[in-house]
């Protein structure tokens, strides 16, 4: 019955009407499927996917301030999506924004499109590439009000990779857990030079999630220059 899930977003604010609910226990079902013979997940425990993919997927919404009510005339990018966090948690709430979940592994995007058309999404991009490539393209770069990801790299790469993505003014978002304030820190130099002003951390109060989970948020205040990001795997291996 999803219950960490439905007392997590209450203690939030937020209250699901019972066509959510049934898309995200369809979500979590499907995930569960498809994880038999695709590697989507670490997480297999129906009860540790409510918790540690839904829940932390959606504290997101504590970032998007004005945004969260409806979603409406959102323009989101999930990037490195993976099996669809912490986008299509987000989407399933806020129905009206317009996502993009970008993805590299080509058998993750088949269950990202899968997803989209089993649960009849609409307003949502699948993209199949790099983030250094992608964001490069006019299509895509500086054109999302949100940039988020979700992804196991240090916040000096994330903001490399994703504050290209977002339009001055914009927020670009990284879901963190743990020790943080050094790399907050140590990433100062590279927020600022791809365009972001300095990092600020959202500490996530929820007791189903007590493990020390943080938004950490840079607005973007000017263009990012157009050297950034820098060809395929650099920012990984060398960040600024």
């Amino acid at each position: 019955m999803l219950t960490q899930l439905v007392q997590g977003l209450h203690d939030m604010g937020v209250e699901l009407q019972r066509s959510q609910l049934d898309s995200f226990e369809a979500y979590r079902d499907e995930l569960m499927r498809w994880n038999q013979r695709v590697n989507l997940t670490a997480i297999t425990d129906p009860a540790e996917i409510e918790t540690r993919h839904f829940l932390d997927s959606l504290t997101l919404l504590y970032a998007l301030q004005g945004w969260r009510q409806t979603g409406s005339g959102l323009r989101m990018i999930d990037i490195g999506s993976g099996a669809g966090f912490p986008g299509i948690p987000v989407k399933l709430v806020l129905p009206d924004m317009r996502l993009t979940l970008l993805e590299a592994t080509g058998k993750k995007v088949e269950f990202l499109s899968h997803m989209v058309a089993l649960l009849g999404l609409r307003d949502i991009d699948v993209v199949h590439g790099r983030a250094e490539e992608v964001a490069h393209s006019p299509n895509h770069r500086e054109a999302y009000d949100i940039a988020a990801a979700r992804a196991v790299a240090s916040l000096s790469t994330l903001a490399e990779v994703c504050l290209p993505f977002v339009s001055v003014g914009g927020l670009f978002v990284a879901l963190k857990k743990g020790g943080i304030k050094a790399e907050v820190e140590d990433s100062r130099a590279a927020i600022t030079r791809v365009g972001g002003e300095e990092a600020r951390l959202l500490e996530v109060p929820l007791p189903q999630l007590s493990d020390g989970r943080y938004l950490v948020c840079s607005t973007k205040a000017y263009p990012s220059p157009l050297q950034y990001p820098r060809r395929t795997g650099i920012p990984f291996k060398r960040p600024l």
